[in-house]
């Protein structure tokens, strides 16, 4: 049975309730040093905290995509997204249900042919094209169709997508529900130091992240799962802890 949610919310509750066993160790891969990319998405400032903007490490062939319901970071050397932000909210999720999910996914045609994921990649690789804004937040038939972009999806390990990640999805959509205003979510890959690959190329993670921050009560929380079939679920990670194993601000306006 799931448990009862409080009226008031704090990962320290958030935690009680779930049940969450401790975070085990990590130790990320070394960060380059060098310099940091300031993302702009000009055309979708909605999707951020205050319209402050993510900083990243920089990479080559990073471009900014805009859909209706959330923005995506693309990586063209891995074919993934670097992060999907999304801003969602109680009447935004009231919205989405009962809308009906399409299974139609397609290669992002905005991206050039050499950066983009196909169909064909995925095709007998034995993972889940693995959403990253998922479908069951989309509350539009428009963004519901947006989603299946490949450039919203990683190589996801199909237990994984389906059990452990599955339930932070869906209790990401709990915590929303309950919430007083807008809460900001950014899903993403991470890599180690040199990652398997799929078809042509895309680059299949070691771990999946979803950064969580309520706008009205400034705190912030990290889902953070390998991506592999004995994944478990495990604590939040701090904003902070993320920030150290990864390089990136998602939330420089965030305390």
């Amino acid at each position: 049975m799931k448990p009862q949610w409080p009226v008031q919310f704090s990962p320290d509750a958030i935690l009680a309730r779930l049940g969450w066993p401790p975070q085990e160790e990590f130790a990320p891969a070394a960060i380059p040093s060098g310099a940091l990319t300031h993302t702009r998405f000009a055309d979708c400032p909605q999707f951020f905290p205050s319209g402050k903007l993510p900083v990243v490490p920089s990479a080559p062939a990073l471009r900014e995509l805009c859909f209706s319901a959330f923005a995506v970071l693309h990586n063209g050397q891995t074919k993934t997204p670097v992060f999907v932000a999304e801003r969602l909210n109680r009447k935004l999720l009231t919205q989405a249900q009962g809308l009906e999910r399409t299974d139609k996914f397609y290669a992002e045609a905005r991206l050039p042919s050499a950066e983009r994921a196909t169909l064909d990649d995925y095709k007998g690789s034995g993972y889940s094209r693995g959403h990253m804004a998922p479908a069951g937040d989309m509350y539009s038939r428009d963004a519901m169709a947006q989603s299946f972009s490949l450039a919203n999806m990683v190589p996801q390990n199909q237990t994984q997508n389906a059990g452990p990640w599955s339930r932070i999805e869906q209790d990401t959509r709990k915590y929303v529900m309950r919430a007083s205003g807008d809460v900001y979510v950014y899903t993403g890959p991470y890599y180690a130091s040199k990652p398997a690959s799929i078809g042509f190329g895309v680059a299949v993670p070691s771990h999946v992240y979803k950064v969580v921050y309520d706008a009205t009560t400034r705190r912030s929380w990290v889902h953070w799962q390998a991506n592999n079939a004995s994944a478990k679920e495990s604590a939040p990670i701090s904003y902070e802890e993320f920030v150290r194993r990864t390089g990136m601000q998602l939330l420089p306006s965030a305390p």
